[in-house]
């Protein structure tokens, strides 16, 4: 049997125990209850009747301490006001008799006026010493429960009695519907309870998803088990928002603050993840979160109908993103080497045509303008103030890769930097997003000529770079959207969580060094302090540039 089952039938037999003992108790001490208040109820009759004027008065008249006392005999008696009023009490009270005798004990009223004159059949003893006498006994109209109360005279005498019974057989027939009474309330509670029991069963399998008790253990140990194992971040929270699951992974991932049970609202995620939390986005989001670079993707779980919440899957991109940035890196390197190949072989074909034909001076003249002092040159003008060797090998092949689109790449006359970077990668990352966005834009902009200038400056350690276009400038209605990962202008599926990372990852690594990542000027016309028109980005990456090292020493 099912272990709900089992708590059922338990709560049923407790219910039915409980009845039991609590009605058995109660209707067992019913008789004595009501056999005490009917000897309350005749010995209320008596007194009544004890106490009325004309009763002990007459009564007196036939009391042995009366001098001329009358001869109670049933020809007296039986027409007597006595018995007139003993009668119309008794039917005035439904009870079975209402006796009046006097001290000697002889019936002055009994219901039956051949008894009229005879002694009682039951001791009055106790009544005539002046006591109230209740008893159940037997007497000539059956069993009762009677009551007898001493009458007196005016002058404080007891002169005689009131017997008042009460037949057994009402006391039995009220047990009978008390007891009748209390098993149908018996027999409703107890419709009550298993009602109740059989709610609270559904309820159960309702929670439970239907599921036995050690099913459930096993599904935690197994949930326990897979959840913290895993190289996913799961996060996982109920139809009102409330977080039941949070990995170690997801924790790591995501700088989880909060804890199971709190809302997700209040867990510490950042606003692109918590956007993924509320919506079910199957496609995985890219989103940036601390200095890791994430996707981020949400299910909703329903079971039976039954809208469970929801479950959010979370995958490191960082090392993947960090490779991106390298082949990226190589692979403008190598369309700066494919450029310079097609260069070198054009130079190599003019000098050859210049000697064939015999202009042997042209030909010189050519070989100077290549080595960087003629109209024809193509290295990067600025470029020698770059001493740097990753910026000065990055910004070279940046410029060749910005012909081949059809833009220019200049560097800006305050450009000066020397010594060595500390954290190259991350300087080039920062850098080349910048570049890279300012190329796109001045490529695809209606502003001629299409140019880019990049202005890299020293201070310290401090190493500051501007980077301006020849683009139509930031069309979001707020430029710091820019920012925000996964927003861009551009549109493309084939990159895992979309595009839209660049600003945001150059800004969160240049805020991890103490610096910045803002826009000086959102572009759209050109101005004295804006010449290019375009966007205006401006980069502070503090403590990444220390002193060249020297070589010392002779031999």
């Amino acid at each position: 049997m099912k272990l709900r089952n089992q708590v059922l039938v338990l709560q049923i037999v407790v219910i039915v125990l409980s009845l039991g003992v609590g009605f058995g108790v109660l209707i067992s001490g019913s008789g004595d209850r009501l056999r005490d208040e009917y000897a309350q109820r005749a010995l209320a009759i008596a007194r009544s009747v004890a106490s009325d004027q004309q009763v002990r008065s007459e009564v007196t008249r036939y009391s042995r301490l009366t001098p001329g006392a009358l001869d109670p005999t049933r020809a007296a008696l039986e027409n007597g006001p006595l018995e007139q009023q003993a009668l119309a009490v008794a039917a005035r009270t439904g009870a079975l008799f209402v006796v009046i005798a006097d001290d000697r004990g002889i019936r002055l009223a009994h219901p039956e006026v051949d008894k009229l004159g005879q002694p009682l059949s039951t001791d009055p003893f106790r009544a005539l010493s002046g006591s109230d006498d209740l008893a159940t006994e037997r007497g000539t109209l059956g069993e009762s429960v009677r009551a007898k109360t001493p009458i007196r005279a005016s002058d404080g005498r007891i002169v005689g009695l009131v017997s008042v019974g009460i037949s057994t057989e009402q006391v039995r027939q009220d047990i009978r519907g008390d007891i009748v009474t209390t098993t149908a309330l018996a027999a409703a509670a107890l419709l009550v309870g298993i009602v109740g029991s059989v709610l609270l069963s559904r309820r159960w399998r309702r929670l439970t998803l239907g599921l036995e008790p050690d099913q459930l253990s096993e599904l935690v140990r197994e949930q326990e088990a897979v959840l913290h194992s895993i190289g996913d971040g799961v996060v996982a929270a109920d139809a009102r928002g409330i977080v039941r699951v949070i990995n170690d992974r997801a924790r790591d991932l995501l700088a989880i603050t909060g804890d199971v049970g709190d809302r997700i609202d209040d867990i510490g995620l950042t606003p692109r993840v918590l956007e993924v939390a509320h919506d079910p986005v199957e496609t995985p989001r890219a989103a940036a979160v601390g200095d890791r670079i994430v996707l981020v993707s949400s299910r909703q779980v329903r079971r039976d109908g039954r809208d469970l919440g929801l479950v959010v899957s979370v995958i490191d991109r960082t090392d993947v993103e960090g490779l991106t940035q390298e082949v990226a890196s190589i692979k403008a390197m190598t369309d700066a080497l494919r450029a310079q190949r097609h260069e070198s072989a054009n130079r190599i074909h003019v000098v050859a045509g210049l000697i064939r034909q015999g202009h042997a001076d042209a030909a010189l003249e050519y070989l100077d303008e290549v080595a960087g002092t003629g109209r024809f040159a193509i290295e990067t003008p600025g470029l020698d103030n770059v001493a740097e060797p990753h910026l000065r090998a990055f910004l070279d092949a940046k410029a060749a890769s910005a012909r081949e689109h059809g833009v220019t790449l200049v560097l800006g006359p305050q450009t000066w930097i020397d010594g060595e970077l500390t954290s190259p990668v991350d300087v080039i990352t920062i850098v080349g997003n910048l570049v890279d966005n300012a190329i796109d834009a001045a490529s695809t902009g209606a502003r001629e000529p299409r140019t880019v200038e990049v202005e890299v400056v020293a201070d310290g350690d401090t190493v500051h770079v501007t980077v301006n276009d020849s683009g139509d400038g930031i069309a979001f209605d707020d430029r710091d959207d820019v920012f925000v990962e996964g927003v861009t202008s551009h549109r493309d599926s084939t990159v895992p969580g979309g595009r839209g990372m660049g600003l945001a990852l150059s800004r969160q690594s240049a805020r991890g060094h103490g610096g910045d990542v803002t826009i000086g000027d959102p572009g759209g016309e050109v101005s004295g302090e804006n010449p290019l028109g375009g966007a205006v980005m401006v980069a502070r990456i503090p403590g990444v540039l220390r002193a060249a090292r020297t070589m010392s020493g002779g031999v």
